[in-house]
């Protein structure tokens, strides 16, 4: 038998974006991401209490499997993109991170709620978020190419799953950085086709299963979720083998993520860290400053001052937003 569920549920700290599938209420805006509370509702719906006990089973080899509940548009998900990378390298022996899409924005029918109505109430909060999380957003898209939904590029990325799950994470990266810093409507085909190549997955196949397998396995997702009582994003289950758990509700950080790793695995150890811009890059192909500074164990600033090095020799391109820039591997 499973001992009893141990709750992580740190809901005075920063940032979720909520889905909560329940009794019909005032509708908000669940784009509308309270950096007080924690928390955002999604349109007729109110919380519910606890994360439930749905089935789940830890993949063998390793110590603890978690459930990341997310969206790719989820302001939140974004802003803990430096904590969920270095868990990755740090703890990556120890965890088993499996990935499911939450549905944070079926369509805009019925939105009229915390002052967001349309999409182009989003463009100013997103700024906000940035200044909060520290990793560049800006809010552009949603006064220039709106979209009507995330269910598109959540599809997208059960369907690249399908293909490979390590290229489906990059896939998911690339969307993102996409939205978030470029202003980019990941929700219409031709650009999920775009992020897909760039990251060398097969656009024409995952097409194709979008409207197939990869819907199934999000519609699966989106059951999960209601099963498990999941009502906000980021939403992290952690259980071990012998049936313990720890939930993270929320944008957390680094050492909250730890905390609950440690409570469900006290003996998993920590790999070495890179402590050079050359063994980050080795990782992943693109690195805003706070991923960076966090890594590298120092300030956004140093970190900063350490990636223009490398531009000024020629080995990164560097493209800024008015509320931060993010860094690449510039083309040999």
């Amino acid at each position: 038998m499973s001992r009893p569920i141990s709750l992580l549920l740190l809901l005075t700290t920063f940032g979720a974006c909520a889905q909560t599938p329940v009794t019909p209420v005032k509708a908000t805006n669940p784009l509308l991401c309270d950096i007080e509370t924690g928390t955002c509702e999604v349109v007729g719906a109110v919380p519910q209490g606890a994360v439930g006990d749905a089935a789940m089973q830890p993949i063998a080899g390793s110590i603890v499997t978690i459930q990341y509940f997310t969206d790719p548009i989820c302001s939140s998900c974004w802003g803990i993109e430096p904590q969920l990378r270095r868990l990755a390298v740090e703890y990556g022996a120890a965890v088993n991170v499996e990935y499911h899409m939450g549905g944070l924005l079926p369509g805009w029918e019925g939105f009229n709620g915390g002052g967001i109505s349309t999409p182009s109430d989003v463009a100013a909060h997103w700024d906000e978020m940035s200044q909060h999380y520290k990793m560049p957003i800006i809010g552009d898209v949603w006064l220039e190419d709106p979209l009507a939904s995330s269910y598109p590029p959540s599809i997208a990325f059960k369907a690249a799953e399908l293909q490979n799950k390590q290229l489906a994470h990059a896939f998911l990266r690339r969307m993102r950085e996409m939205v978030f810093l470029e202003k980019r409507n990941i929700a219409r085909q031709e650009v999920i086709n775009e992020a897909a190549t760039q990251v060398g997955t097969d656009s024409a196949r995952l097409e194709s299963d979008m409207k197939g397998a990869g819907d199934a396995l999000f519609k699966a997702d989106l059951a999960l979720a209601r099963a498990s009582g999941v009502r906000g994003f980021p939403t992290m289950i952690l259980a071990n083998a012998e049936g313990q758990r720890q939930v993270v509700y929320g944008a957390r950080s680094y050492e909250q993520l730890v905390e609950a790793l440690k409570q469900l695995a006290p003996d998993a150890s920590a790999a070495a860290l890179p402590t050079t811009v050359d063994a980050l890059f080795a990782l992943y192909p693109s690195w805003c400053a706070q991923e960076a500074a966090l890594m590298l164990n120092t300030a956004p600033a140093e970190a900063t001052r350490q990636l223009d090095g490398q531009v000024k020799e020629g080995k990164l391109l560097r493209t800024d937003t008015r509320n931060g820039s993010i860094w690449r591997k510039a083309r040999s």
